[in-house]
This record gives structure tokens, C-alpha cells and sequence, in this order.
């Protein structure tokens, strides 16, 4: 059976990106392996340390860069959080100094904000109801 263990978020800065998604999103720190120029650097829920990791990977390759703002242009998330409440966490993440570019909305089954990472790319939050 295939799972998924692994997705990955490209980022600008590493260590840019590990502040923002420990510090701001709570996130913790899983791996962090030397990899050349730059890390293989995992975080994972708290409420699941042995579950799916984030990858916060180096947007060094030619396309990533176009990709990113392309996205971040037309307003599109990279990737998709669930949390339980959004409209706690949108306020809880907009005490920290999270910059929503999209406020916490009813959008009928669910609940979506969008945020920007500090790092080139809009996540969006996400609770079904």
C-alpha cells in the first residue's frame, strides 16, 4: 500500500522558513541533515511527531522561483493546513504577525483563510464543518 510520508513546501530561506513554521506555526523540528548547500529539514505536527513531514525545501531550481510567484500572483495556496477552528487560529496566528491574504471565509462545507509563509508561498487553513 502506498502512503504518503513526505510532502515538501519550497522555500527561499531555510532558516527563515524553520523560524516561521516553529516559532509562528508550531510546528516542530524533525530532521535536519547537512544535504550540499543546503538541508534536508523536516517538521511535523505535534499532534502527530511520527506522521507526515514537511519538507522545507530550497526553491534554488530555475522553475521554482516562476512557480512560487506565479501561484502567490493569482492568489493560490501551495498547500492546504487542517485545523480544527480557523477562525481561532486565524487570530491566534494574526497575534504572532501571520499576514492573511485571505480572511478566515464560510465557504459552505468548509471553512479556508490563506496566509503568507515569509517564504514565497500562500498556505491555506482549512476545517470542515
Amino acid at each position: 500500500m502506498i502512503r504518503i510520508n513526505i510532502t515538501s513546501v519550497f522555500v527561499d530561506d531555510q532558516a527563515k522558513a524553520l523560524a516561521f513554521y516553529t516559532e509562528k506555526l508550531g510546528f516542530i523540528k524533525k530532521t535536519d541533515v547537512p544535504a550540499g548547500d543546503a538541508r534536508w529539514l523536516t517538521v511535523v505536527s505535534p499532534a502527530n511527531p511520527d506522521g507526515v513531514e514537511l519538507l522545507l525545501e530550497p526553491d534554488g531550481h530555475p522553475a521554482a522561483g516562476p512557480f512560487k510567484s506565479a501561484l502567490v500572483a493569482d492568489g493560490i495556496p501551495f498547500t492546504q493546513f487542517a485545523v480544527d477552528d480557523v477562525y481561532a487560529e486565524v487570530e491566534r496566528l494574526k497575534g504572532l504577525g501571520v499576514e492573511f491574504t485571505q480572511e478566515a471565509t464560510d465557504l459552505g462545507p468548509v471553512v479556508t483563510a490563506v496566509f503568507d509563509d515569509t517564504c514565497g508561498n500562500l498556505i491555506q487553513l482549512a476545517a470542515m464543518k
